[in-house]
């Protein structure tokens, strides 16, 4: 499969070029000029962009892409619909070309608080990062609202509190709802689960939670 990663110098899209790679897959990653991006490999690409602004500029790196993998995401708590901003570029972009699957990060707050969770998580944790990073969910809430509006064969995976352990392949899911008592995920695992989601036609125009 050739697969498009977005954000791929961040944690978790870092994590999918590299499991990507390992499993045997074409990846092209998109960067921006500035960044810096060592990883090396005969089948991966670059494309350099000046920034995820103009949906013309993002089409070399879409040509031949069977699948696009997004680990954009805000950038912090004041910067406004930053995420929303970039992930409609990229909708655009896909929409241009014959690309439909496409998985996208966002994260567990902007989700219901399923049955069976803990009271520590109901009363405390969520209630508490809900109203800290109230602007920040918020433009995870309209990203998500966005991709859902869009012709794409869309997965949004919903981690928790993430972390820098390593790769498991070990964790929790649930479909179209949060994990009951997780608390937290890695960036490892995460982008191992949203790679497992494009041989997975019952994620399509679904939401899946994440845990361990």
């Amino acid at each position: 499969m050739k697969i498009t990663v977005f954000g791929a110098t961040g944690g978790i899209g870092g994590h999918v070029v590299e499991q990507a790679l390992d499993a045997g897959h074409h990846v092209t990653a998109v960067i921006r000029n500035s960044s810096r991006f060592e990883t090396a490999h005969p089948a991966l690409g670059i494309v350099r962009v000046p920034g995820l602004t103009d949906p013309e500029l993002l089409l070399p790196a879409l040509e031949g892409s069977h699948a696009v993998i997004s680990g954009v995401g805000p950038r912090g708590r004041k910067e406004g619909l930053i995420a929303t901003q970039l992930t409609r570029t990229i909708l655009d972009a896909i929409g241009a070309t014959y690309v439909r699957r496409f998985v996208a990060v966002s994260a567990a707050p902007v989700g219901t608080v399923p049955d069976g969770d803990s009271f520590v998580n109901r009363r405390l944790i969520l209630p508490f990062f809900s109203a800290f990073l109230r602007d920040l969910y918020a433009d995870l809430t309209e990203m998500e609202r966005q991709i859902q509006l869009s012709t794409t064969e869309w997965t949004v995976v919903r981690p928790p509190k993430l972390t820098s352990k390593p790769l498991t392949g070990t964790y929790r899911t649930a479909l179209g709802a949060n994990v009951p008592r997780g608390y937290s995920i890695s960036r490892a695992d995460t982008a191992h689960l949203m790679l497992a989601t494009l041989d997975d036609p019952a994620t399509i125009k679904q939401t899946i939670g994440i845990a361990y």
